[in-house]
């Protein structure tokens, strides 16, 4: 079981191309204040920035890795960023079929881990 869960409604990949980031992220719902995960990396490719429901909860590289299941996807922290997360250790993002856009942000999180990112 996971330390934090987000049972995702919504998922986007945006390109800021003024700040120059590639954002992919997944939300419960579509408050402020409802959970989410979001994904962050400069479009020139680098180090991702990882957080959860609120930018003081991530960190950068923080990701140690991603498993991928019929439920969704478990992030694991590495373990010197934890504390970063409220001392979660991983985030499960529960993604079905009604996560909208879900398929977009899979394929962009697939791009941005490269073959660490189980198909």
């Amino acid at each position: 079981m996971a330390d934090i869960t987000i049972h995702a409604a919504y998922a986007s990949v945006v390109e800021d191309d003024e700040d120059g980031f590639l954002f992919i992220g997944f939300a419960q719902g579509e408050e402020e204040d409802e959970p989410y995960a979001l994904f962050r990396q400069p479009l020139t490719g680098g180090p991702v920035w990882f957080a959860v429901n609120d930018e003081d909860f991530g960190a950068e590289d923080a990701v140690q890795g991603i498993t991928r299941d019929a439920k969704g996807l478990t992030i694991t922290i590495r373990p010197e960023h934890v504390a970063s997360f409220g001392w979660a250790a991983t985030v499960a993002i529960r993604i079905g079929p009604q996560t909208e856009d879900a398929d977009q942000a899979l394929a962009a999180l697939h791009d941005m881990f490269g073959e660490s990112f189980p198909l």
